[in-house]
């Protein structure tokens, strides 16, 4: 018999909780799984009333989550983990083969990498191999054939027909707030290398906008990017991912910036059953959790 008789953790209300705080609120984490803000708030408040405690902080101003709602969350993680390893466990075929994957930095520092570490535990006679690099770069490797897939940021324009379509995210323009842009004259950027697409954009629509970007600071990394922002050094435009609560986002004078798609891209080739059952695995995360969320 049950030590707490009519507690319980439900898997959906788990998900719908590590969804809250994936996406910064419950509004964002019903559109990305799917359902109606109501049907994900009733999900948390059937939790709360079973566990007998307040998981959501509802005070304005305040953090997201109640201490025990924090705590939670710890557990949510390791709970669905194996949950969904389990489930997978017990339907799964049995794979072997070899495989190139690329990843950009962006969605190698997401949970990615747990769900190819799970892959990996669940189909040990798979050879994975993994290549982090700018998504330029992937897309010429792809071309070449040196990779099988990769998983790569994109404007939304430029999705084909063939992508593998995992989940959108706005792009912005970001500074310090006591950072004062110049009314006249270049405005200073802080820049990805010459292999980022952010930059070429930046410098293609500055010029065709009248808007003069002058490159202050360059870097491969996002979180090199992230800490010059902070010094308030220059403006960038960084995914919503990488915007923190002490960033300013810019909507005058420069230019409005596209959306983002991350897909999973695929090379020229046969078939691969192993890269198939990858890309199903990674399609029903995504559509389990509305979203990869960032590494802790």
């Amino acid at each position: 018999m049950s030590e707490f008789p009519g507690r319980r953790l439900e898997i959906d209300a788990l998900r719908a909780l590590a969804a809250i705080r994936n996406h910064g609120g419950v509004t964002r984490a019903a559109e990305a799984l799917g359902l109606s803000q109501s049907a994900v708030s009733h999900k948390i408040r059937r939790l709360e009333t079973s566990l007998d405690c307040e998981l959501l902080n509802r005070k304005a101003g305040g953090s997201l989550f109640t201490s025990a709602g924090e705590d939670l969350l710890d557990y949510a993680a390791r709970i669905l983990g194996l949950h969904d390893e389990a489930v997978l466990s017990l339907s799964k075929t049995a794979l072997s083969g070899r495989i190139a994957l690329g990843l950009t930095e962006d969605t190698a520092c997401t949970d990615l990498a747990r769900i190819l570490g799970r892959f990996g535990r669940l189909h040990p006679q798979v050879s994975a191999r993994t290549k982090v690099r700018m998504s330029l770069v992937l897309r010429e490797l792809l071309e070449r054939g040196e990779l099988d897939a990769a998983i790569v940021q994109i404007f939304a324009h430029e999705v084909r027909p063939t992508d593998v379509v995992l989940f959108q995210e706005q792009l912005h323009w970001v500074k310090h707030p006591e950072l004062t842009l110049p009314e006249q004259g270049p405005v200073p950027f802080l820049s990805f290398d010459d292999q980022c697409f952010y930059r070429r954009w930046a410098h293609d629509i500055g010029q065709d906008g009248g808007v003069v970007l002058e490159t202050v600071f360059e870097c491969a990394s996002a979180a090199g990017i992230v800490a010059a922002v902070k010094s308030a050094m220059g403006v960038a435009l960084l995914s919503q991912r990488h915007i923190r609560p002490e960033m300013q986002i810019v909507t005058d004078r420069l230019p409005k910036p596209p959306g983002l798609v991350y897909v999973v891209r695929r090379a020229r080739k046969t078939r691969n059953p192993v890269l198939d059952t990858l890309v199903s695995e990674i399609k029903a995360e995504i559509t389990r959790y509305g979203g990869l969320a960032l590494a802790s």
